[in-house]
């Protein structure tokens, strides 16, 4: 039986280039997904409360648009975009590991506490693990993000920033010894091995011609698209030099990217508009799925 499917995750995968979502195309994928109007307005009303997106109007005809994340340095409308497109250049061979390990610091006083919780989870989100002592690290070059987000939060003078490549935890200073020491792999492996699962369960059921409708396709793409969520996140993106082999990432992210494209290049079913629901616009380019 298939998990269900966060409705905040609907929302994002509705928003356009332009960053705006059209309310009534929300609400008509929500009912196909068997969510009730009430949840799509509960869902908008906190990711509004968030900061998340600007709500104005009512029902169908409102304006919802995504804000930018002020703590990104691009103004990104949507960082998590970003980050898979990261993993798609990963597994492109693109991003190659410089040898580099990235430290973050900070101390930050118990009166701005809420601040410092923040920098925290910002740095976990990024994919940073806790040193002893209350540094933390990350293999990917995440400074600029960081320091958007302390500065963001007014604690930047609080931030010591510094880069090495020799780092030893304990008497650990082999590299893929310390990856596996400091970020849980195995829960992310069998993250990934679960939308794995699924994208080839999906490819079956569309090479057997058992997805037809409208309605079909889209509860089969949103289904991939919230398992490919779970499996990224949290998800450090280590470079491949620093994962077990075989490592199950590369090959999970494939088979959804040919699911999603195997959906859309189906022929509507009559009756049907000819005018395939495109979901994720924000990752349609060359590091993002098809």
């Amino acid at each position: 039986m298939n998990r269900p499917i966060p409705t905040r995750l609907l929302v994002d995968a509705l928003v356009r280039e332009d960053g705006v979502v059209d309310a009534g195309e929300l609400y008509d994928v929500a009912a196909l997904l068997g969510m009730t109007d009430q949840q799509v307005r509960l869902c908008l009303k906190r990711l509004v409360a968030e900061g998340r997106f600007a709500h104005e109007g009512r029902g169908r005809k409102a304006v919802i648009t995504a804000l930018a994340d002020p703590g990104h340095p691009s103004g990104a409308l949507a960082p998590d975009a970003e980050h898979v497109r990261y993993a798609y250049r990963q597994d492109a061979g693109l991003e190659p590991w410089s040898g580099t390990w990235h430290l973050f610091g900070f101390a930050v006083p118990e009166s701005r506490r809420s601040a410092r919780d923040e920098l925290r989870e910002t740095l976990v989100h990024l994919g940073a693990a806790p040193l002893p002592g209350g540094m933390y690290v990350a293999a990917n070059a995440i400074g600029d993000l960081v320091e958007a987000r302390a500065r963001h939060l007014d604690v930047h003078d609080a931030l010591s920033v510094l880069t090495t490549r020799d780092l030893r935890v304990g008497g650990t200073d082999d590299p893929r010894r310390l990856a596996a020491s400091l970020w849980p792999l195995d829960e992310i492996a069998e993250r990934h091995r679960a939308l794995a699962a699924l994208a080839r369960r999906a490819a079956a059921r569309i090479a057997a011609g058992e997805v037809v409708t409208g309605a079909e396709r889209t509860t089969l793409t949103v289904e991939i698209a919230a398992e490919f969520d779970r499996a990224l996140t949290p998800d450090p993106l280590l470079p491949p030099e620093l994962l077990p082999r075989p490592w199950p990432g590369a090959e999970a992210r494939r088979l959804a990217r040919e699911c999603w494209a195997a959906l859309e290049a189906l022929p509507p079913a009559p009756g049907e508009s000819d005018a395939p629901l495109r979901l994720f616009r924000l990752y349609d380019d060359p590091g993002g799925p098809a």
